[in-house]
């Protein structure tokens, strides 16, 4: 059974910096794609970024172009999201995802297998 836990999240002040991690655990994710979600309080999910299995290709909601950076360490079994320059309005729970398609696309739905239970991120103002 695939687990993947997320951390990294917390309080910080509009501008400032926070790196996520999402460690994998049960089997290696080394050829899925992953991602990562977000839902704000009285919003829907939505999806914020992601990456091939490869790490040679990503995607990026566009409201946080620029600002957030995916990778992955295939040999950690983690995937991780740098957020610089955070904002406000990037307040929300964030959620790490693994598609259990083997090489699948990255996709920009929830259409994923597996999912963290999520690190909450608060930016003030």
């Amino acid at each position: 059974q695939v687990q993947l836990v997320e951390s990294g999240g917390g309080l910080v002040q509009a501008g400032g910096s926070l790196r996520l991690s999402c460690a994998a655990s049960g089997r290696t994710l080394s050829n899925n794609a992953m991602a990562w979600f977000r839902q704000a309080p009285g919003k829907e999910r939505e999806f914020v970024s992601g990456i091939s299995y490869s790490g040679r290709t990503t995607y990026y909601k566009d409201s946080v172009k620029g600002r957030f950076t995916i990778s992955r360490d295939n040999a950690k079994n983690t995937v991780y999201l740098q957020m610089n320059s955070l904002k406000p309005e990037d307040t929300a729970l964030y959620y790490c995802a693994a598609d259990g398609r083997w090489r699948g696309g990255v996709r920009t739905t929830d259409e994923y297998t597996y999912w963290g239970r999520g690190t909450q991120v608060t930016v003030s103002s």
